[in-house]
């Protein structure tokens, strides 16, 4: 088929694509196609909060699974990515934050990615924001991310927050404020009564420009290059297979599995990876799909004394009132995001920076995968991860064939010091869950059960419960070194006429959930495109 032309192809619709496409077609003089694997985000689960509860498998993601992961118990992990518009902000929790401010200025330092310290990225957090609550020096109130407090925590996460008082951490109104350390309820990115992904909050207002074309449906299967100059992309969508050219660039946003997937199957990566596959070598980038980091979550589980839960509209009649209170007055437990409680704190009590996050669930069994309760009881989880995980995975391929799925292996646990930290989450979530505040509603702790005493029980635990928290990064990483994809302009290094622009550019992972930061770094580069910055 003829070719399409156009000023930029935007390859992915997640949550930086949809920024990107917003913003660069504010220019009526650019001309933009943003190309999105999946389909639209017309399904009413994705725009109701609780929702989230039916995302983490099915329709809406990739199906992927990783490879057997050696230090937790040879378990192969579901590993679910978003695969409609909107990407991860279509899907995920909802829940909104940031990152403590060392790990930006640590890109900056340690990575030699001048331009990306918190004092650089923070303007583009607030620009990014519009917070129905907070404002000043760290907040915004008119970006096109709605960001909003849970309008009605559930009685259990109200109980938890109490119960992390009780135990010694205390209460903190902001996680995104000058002090991420405490116990909140988190604030999420919804606005009245429904989420607010990227499609939402930047890419819908933007669909009426006659300079912006968005095909869904659409699955990219190489980069063309001339030379070491990028000049389109090839994919296939229900009409058959087309290519489409860029004048100026391609800009890669398919997130930290898809975009090293992409970029190998279009010649750039590993040469001997690449040839092994029957892989045209375009350019022999030793670093792309290397410098896998994950959060490794692992959940303790509660079985209640009463339906005091989410889980008690898990029965029809319930159901049918909560769907009414929903329609008519867009309030009740469907405006809930499921993990309405957290905290940040420190797994050897004090310290500046806190290495552990804490995800309050108020019910049971809520994502596949998760430990559940007595069938027709109600209970309620709390996940801890480790932040800043030493641990380093791949990405790499299983074929040629862009349809199949790649190798994934986060390589979860395979530090010590992962393990260490990660033992201290499920002790010190324990000890929430023993406290006054929500031992009054317990029947039972689940899991883990009364035989886990011991470090190498706690030890054994985590690596027979733990799993992906969603948080995938690093795998085309910023920086100078040989291990470097992206400069810090986001150029990839000895090519022309292509960007990477998505979570997978971090040097390290951050402090938290990552997707406030994807969308900060679509924001970032937008003006580095245009020249803003």
């Amino acid at each position: 088929m003829a070719e399409q032309g156009f000023d930029y192809i935007i390859v992915g619709g997640g949550s930086s694509g949809c920024v990107l496409a917003s913003r660069l077609t504010e220019n009526a003089a650019v001309r933009v196609l943003l190309l999105e694997a999946g389909g639209k985000d017309d399904n009413p689960l994705i725009h109701m909060p609780v929702g989230f509860a039916k995302m983490t498998s099915g329709p809406f993601t990739w199906g992927l699974t990783t490879v057997p992961q050696r230090h937790a118990n040879g378990r192969a992990l579901m590993y679910a990515q978003g695969r409609v518009l909107g990407g991860g902000s279509s899907i995920n929790a909802e829940v909104f934050t940031r990152g403590h401010p060392s790990d930006y200025d640590r890109w900056a330092d340690e990575a030699n990615a001048p331009g990306w310290g918190f004092a650089d990225v923070k303007p583009y957090f607030v620009r990014s924001e519009g917070n129905t609550l907070l404002s000043g020096d760290w907040h915004g109130t008119e970006g096109p991310l709605g960001v909003s407090n849970i309008p009605d925590p559930q009685p259990m996460t109200r109980a938890f927050v109490q119960s992390c008082q009780e135990y010694g951490i205390p209460y903190n109104a902001d996680f995104n404020g000058p002090v991420q350390a405490g116990s909140g309820v988190y604030q999420t990115t919804t606005k009245d009564g429904r989420r607010c992904s990227a499609a939402r909050g930047y890419l819908k207002p933007a669909l009426g420009r006659p300079n912006l074309t968005l095909v869904t449906d659409a699955l990219v299967r190489r980069i063309v290059f001339e030379g070491n100059r990028a000049t389109g992309v090839e994919y296939a969508d229900s009409a058959g297979v087309k290519t489409a050219r860029a004048d100026s660039e391609i800009l890669v946003t398919s997130g930290a599995i898809g975009s090293p997937k992409l970029m190998l199957l279009s010649g750039v990566g590993p040469a001997a990876q690449l040839r092994a596959h029957g892989v045209d070598v375009v350019h022999d980038l030793p670093g792309v799909g290397e410098n896998l980091a994950d959060h490794f979550g692992i959940d303790i589980v509660a079985e209640l004394t009463g339906h005091y839960s989410l889980d008690k509209y898990n029965k029809k009649r319930w159901a049918a009132w909560a769907g009414l209170q929903y329609v008519l007055f867009r309030s009740g437990p469907i405006t809930s995001n499921v993990v309405e409680g957290g905290a940040f704190w420190h797994s050897g009590g004090t310290g500046e920076v806190p290495d552990l996050q804490f995800h309050f669930l108020a019910g049971a069994g809520a994502e596949a995968g998760v430990p559940s309760v007595t069938p027709g009881a109600s209970g309620v989880t709390l996940n801890s991860y480790t932040l800043r995980p030493k641990s380093r995975g791949t990405v790499r391929l299983a074929s040629a064939d862009p349809t199949v799925a790649p190798l994934i292996d986060p390589n979860f646990l395979a530090e010590p010091d992962d393990l260490r930290v990660s033992v201290e989450g499920v002790k010190i979530s324990r000890e929430i869950f023993s406290q006054p505040s929500l031992t009054k509603h317990f029947r039972t702790v689940c899991y883990p059960g009364a035989d886990v005493r011991t470090q190498a029980d706690y030890e054994a635990y985590a690596r027979t419960y733990g799993r992906t928290s969603y948080h995938p990064v690093g795998t085309c990483k910023m920086g100078t070194d040989a291990m470097a994809v992206v400069d810090p302009a986001l150029r990839v290094h000895g090519l022309e006429g292509i960007r990477i622009c998505d979570s997978s550019i971090m040097p390290s992972l951050i402090g938290s959930n990552t997707n406030a930061a994807t969308i900060m770094i679509g924001e970032k580069a937008s003006d580095i495109i245009r020249g803003n910055r």
